[in-house]
């Protein structure tokens, strides 16, 4: 018998704003652009592309594009979109001896 599989669909787990908070946390410790991005879309499937596109002010198809890996978003399109998720950015001091 042969073994089926689905994708997996980090959005599909993510359950409320600490849920959020954590998922997009652990992408920013990364460093990595691409993957902060999808980290960003992961969140807005959950909540729904439409109706983040919606409150952020932008269009679906180009909440779509800014989101890609491998785009290039405006910090102003970031921000508009984390504010639509309910979350905002905070600043801590990097630990330096690491």
């Amino acid at each position: 018998m042969k073994t089926r599989t689905k994708p997996f669909d980090a959005a599909a787990y993510i359950e409320g704003p600490e849920g959020a908070a954590a998922f997009l946390g652990d992408a920013l410790e990364t460093g990595n652009a691409g993957y902060i991005q999808h980290a960003l879309g992961v969140l807005a499937r959950a909540r729904g592309m439409t109706d983040i596109a919606e409150a952020s002010g932008l269009g679906r198809e180009s909440l779509y594009k800014a989101l890609r890996e491998e785009a290039n978003p405006q910090f102003e399109t970031v921000l508009k979109v984390l504010t639509a998720l309910g979350l905002r950015l905070s600043v801590t001091p990097a630990d330096l001896a690491a």
